[in-house]
């Protein structure tokens, strides 16, 4: 979730391919493996390949094991279909689907259900992603602004959309930006993804003083971050 910086290169350490991001803010090394698949490897732009091949080469099991855990949830999350019955989550509760023939937009939730226009089937998914990033903008513009004054941070702004394998990120002029299945979430680790991204307004990559903020912010942070490592995939599949 912090800051990205360009693709300068790529580093093949046998089956493996890693692109690699400088930074002259950053201090450490960091593999990274996103929803994609696609490995990241984050480093200070002074740091040789021989030291970033050994590092690979170091966190190789690490790696494997994280492929093997992204492709386990993948296979257990199956696209959605759009019929009668389906859930659909919405802050981390599920909502069954009924099919209408007639109503004022195309998507609603009324009464613990979600209703979509039986004529909308065939493109389904945009108005769930439509209605889901109307929501998020919503709900995640009253997070930041319950916690903006705790962490003393002014941010310039929101945006939700589609971030790819992140969940949210903090951009140019302090802009934050949300990915709009943030709100498929449960409440308390969709809370957790926008203190994560208020803190990179004072630090821009995960250095201890980071997450001592995000501790002061939210004492239970840990339990809700290892939630979303553990479980966060298994929110795809619209």
């Amino acid at each position: 979730m912090e800051n990205a910086a360009p693709v300068l290169s790529f580093l093949d350490v046998e089956d493996l391919r890693f692109a690699i991001r400088r930074s002259d803010r950053r201090r450490t090394l960091q593999i990274t493996v996103d929803r994609d698949g696609e490995l990241l490897l984050s480093a200070p732009c002074d740091v040789d390949e021989q030291r970033l091949r050994a590092f690979a080469e170091e966190k190789r099991f690490w790696v494997y094991t994280k492929l093997a855990e992204r492709d386990r949830l993948q296979h257990e999350v199956p696209p959605k279909e759009f019929v009668d019955g389906e859930g659909f989550l919405y802050l981390g509760r599920s909502h069954r689907l009924r099919l209408v023939d007639e109503q004022d937009a195309a998507l609603k939730l009324a009464s613990g259900r979600f209703l979509l226009r039986r004529d909308l089937v065939s493109c389904g998914r945009e108005p769930f992603i439509r209605w889901y990033s109307e929501r998020a903008r919503v709900w995640l513009s009253g997070r930041v602004a319950e916690y903006r004054a705790r962490m003393e941070v002014a941010p310039a702004g929101l945006k939700v959309q589609d971030l790819g394998y992140r969940w949210g990120s903090c951009g140019k002029g302090d802009m934050l930006y949300f990915h709009w299945k943030t709100i498929l979430l449960p409440a308390r680790i969709a809370e957790y993804v926008v203190v994560h991204e208020l803190a990179h307004l004072h630090e821009p990559h995960h250095t201890p003083e980071f997450w001592l903020r995000i501790e002061r912010a939210m004492p239970d942070y840990a339990q809700r971050k290892t939630w979303l490592a553990e479980h966060g995939m298994s929110v795809e599949g619209l």
